[in-house]
């Protein structure tokens, strides 16, 4: 059956009205897409068809993404009202339905190590966000995700509507290929993405010492950066616990030794009973992850 066949007449799944406000609040189809779990061109295709439907653009594209049109504003006022009546049937059952996943925002640092921890009975219930750790911290403040595990420079909640469930040093190194080799005085050459964690902690060591450096690769991809680190382009800083095989730490006199993060398991104040359940679940294996 075709999405057209499926959605007849009029009527306007409660779907898209998530992806309007969706937009609206993130200000890009683009950051849409990524905290909704859809693709851009599905975010598109629903935003067309609400557009048919009221006869007019509800979004215009402005100097920080997108932004709402008079006719826009109108729908989104809807849109929160459909979403909020959706979310007050749905306790009529006492709480979530049991098939309402728990939204978890997980750096993706630590990706690997949860796949590990949990078996795939545990997790069919939970859908998963990986992203660098400031990424994480935002969608767990602007209510994207339910449950965060990310890295920190602080120990305190980003937000009053968000608490640190536990918490604990995650101590980094710098890291390299095994055949790396770098030239007397020649630039630190380093593989990040500016603000990121990881990135702050590097920066901040080398300028410190007052060294010179330089960026020889940057992608937002974690796990692309680990692999420039074994094509042997540069250098990088990782948990000392997560540092691949395939990689070595850098013991390497004149680096600087870097500060050591925090590694946070933080919640929403407003996760409810299933939240507070998986909440125990993960504390008692927040050490293996």
């Amino acid at each position: 059956m075709s999405m057209h066949r499926r959605y007849q007449g009029s009527s306007i799944p409660t779907e898209i009205m998530r992806s309007v406000v969706g937009i609206s609040e993130t200000g890009s189809i683009t950051k849409a897409a990524k905290v909704l779990g859809l693709s851009q061109p599905a975010i598109s295709s629903q935003i067309k068809r609400i557009e048919h439907v009221v006869g007019g653009s509800i979004f215009q594209k402005s100097a920080n993404g997108s932004a709402a049109t008079e006719l826009g504003k109108l729908v989104l006022i809807q849109a929160k009202k459909i979403l909020e009546a959706n979310d007050q049937l749905l306790m009529l059952r006492g709480g979530a339905p049991d098939d309402t996943p728990i939204r978890i925002g997980l750096s993706n640092i630590y990706s690997r190590r949860m796949m590990e921890v949990f078996s795939k009975a545990e997790m069919t219930n939970i859908s998963i966000y990986a992203d660098n750790s400031a990424e994480i911290a935002k969608c767990l403040i602007d209510g994207f995700v339910d449950i965060g595990i990310y890295l920190s420079l602080s120990d305190t909640p980003p937000d009053p509507m968000v608490e640190v469930v536990d918490q604990r040093d995650d101590e980094v190194a710098w890291v390299r290929s095994k055949d790396f080799t770098l030239s007397p005085g020649a630039p630190i050459p380093l593989l990040t993405w500016p603000g990121q964690i990881m990135h702050e902690l590097m920066v901040h060591a080398l300028e410190r010492k007052g060294m010179i450096y330089r960026i020889a690769f940057s992608s937002p991809d974690f796990h692309t950066r680990i692999e420039a680190a074994k094509a042997g382009i540069g250098l990088t800083v990782l948990p000392k616990r997560l540092v691949p095989s395939s990689l070595m730490i850098a013991n390497e006199y004149y680096l600087p030794t870097c500060a050591t993060p925090r590694m946070l398991l933080c919640a929403r104040n407003d996760g409810g009973v299933k939240s507070t359940k998986l909440l125990e679940t993960l504390r008692s294996r927040f050490n293996n992850i």
